[in-house]
């Protein structure tokens, strides 16, 4: 398989040379992504919005690469407050549900201070 590259359309990448995602052989690798609302062009307020706009992001491109949420294999957390974390993890549960991805989450500054949550991913394939 040929490695291919996913935009979201974002000026971002362009300006700082990445992809929204990058499927290479059986995997699909998506870049920290943050909660920024695509539709509206904002940032919402609030660790759950942004956790929950970021995971729908993520699983949107996953779909556009021909995988899924369940296909997710390996998920890493980053948040500007450790308060945030049991937000980001519950709702985390209730997305992953039983796909229980290795997972790893960090506490760190983010590009801005609206930001409360980045979040990556790899998910494979399916196996046709």
């Amino acid at each position: 398989m040929t490695r291919k590259l996913i935009s979201s359309g974002s000026p971002m990448e362009k300006e700082a040379g990445y992809s929204r995602a990058v499927i290479d052989g059986a995997y699909v690798h998506v870049s920290g992504t943050t909660g920024f609302d695509y539709a509206s062009m904002t940032m919402p307020a609030g660790i759950e919005a942004q956790t929950r706009n970021t995971l729908a992001t993520i699983a949107k491109v996953l779909t556009e690469a021909g995988s899924d949420i369940t296909e997710t294999v390996r998920v890493r957390y980053y948040v500007t407050d450790r308060a945030h974390a049991s937000a980001v993890m519950r709702i985390a549960g209730e997305t992953f549900g039983a796909v229980r991805p290795a997972a790893t989450l960090v506490v760190c500054g983010l590009l801005t201070e609206e930001m409360l949550v980045e979040i990556e991913a790899t998910a494979t394939l399916p196996k046709s």
